[in-house]
């Protein structure tokens, strides 16, 4: 599998490169951001390593660009030490994932490990589920036309579900998709973020459509009324 890094300082990319290569990747560098827009769009590549600041263009508007154009190979964008508004903005401009620097080598594979085993496939220009939709451009909810403000994790793990739309999705790829493979808190976290999508999206308006497969997790469906539930049921 062949991942572009697109990084400016030239020995954490070389220390990438080495370090991928070793784990059986193709890696190219480049370290300017319209040479890594250009690259991305000319070649199909596995994986994008995205740094933010860079020469050029910028990671955010690299990605942003990327993601207009209908380029959806997986981006795992490296944000500054604790910055909270870069990893925001990571996500709202398109990134898959991020990572603060400075990081350890063997989560970052593990991320990227994580984004492989997603795939590239194409994604809609807007996601429905029923009269809920979410716009991955804009990243805008709304159900029907009320829109919903989501935080950036909330945002991630409704699209997954909407991706995964009547099929079960598993609490642990839950944990592993949203907060990462290297997440060591209380897995409980899911039930929390599922409670707050839900009086987000659902209990406004009436409807339980985020429902618990007990022993599975959790499954999206079209509107359903409170009545009108069948084998699963949604949790408190």
């Amino acid at each position: 599998m062949r991942i572009l890094v697109v990084e400016d300082e030239t020995n954490i990319a070389e220390a990438l490169a080495t370090g991928l290569k070793s784990e059986g990747f193709d890696v190219d560098i480049v370290g300017d951001g319209n040479d890594g827009l250009w690259r991305a769009r000319e070649t199909a590549y596995a994986a994008i390593i995205l740094d933010i600041l860079l020469p050029g263009m910028n990671g955010f508007k690299v990605c942003r660009t990327l993601r207009a154009e209908g380029v959806w190979t997986p981006i795992l964008m490296l944000t500054a030490k604790d910055g909270e508004l870069d990893e925001a903005e990571a996500l709202d401009t398109g990134a898959d994932d991020f990572l603060s620097k400075p990081f350890s080598f063997v989560v970052l594979v593990a991320r990227l490990r994580a984004l492989l085993r997603r795939g590239t496939t194409p994604r809609p220009s807007v996601l429905t589920v029923g009269s809920l939709s979410l716009d991955p451009a804009s990243r805008e909810c709304h159900r029907g036309t009320a829109p919903i403000e989501l935080t950036a994790r909330e945002y991630t793990l409704l699209e997954l579900l909407m991706r995964r739309s009547d099929a079960i999705a598993p609490k642990t790829a839950l944990l592993d998709e949203v907060w990462g493979p290297e997440f060591s808190g209380d897995p409980n976290i899911v039930e929390v973020y599922i409670g707050y999508l839900r009086k987000k999206i659902d209990t406004p308006f009436g409807l339980q459509t985020i429902l618990t497969v007990r022993g599975a997790g959790y499954r999206l469906v079209a509107d359903v009324e409170p009545d009108h539930r069948a084998a699963d049921a949604p949790t408190p």
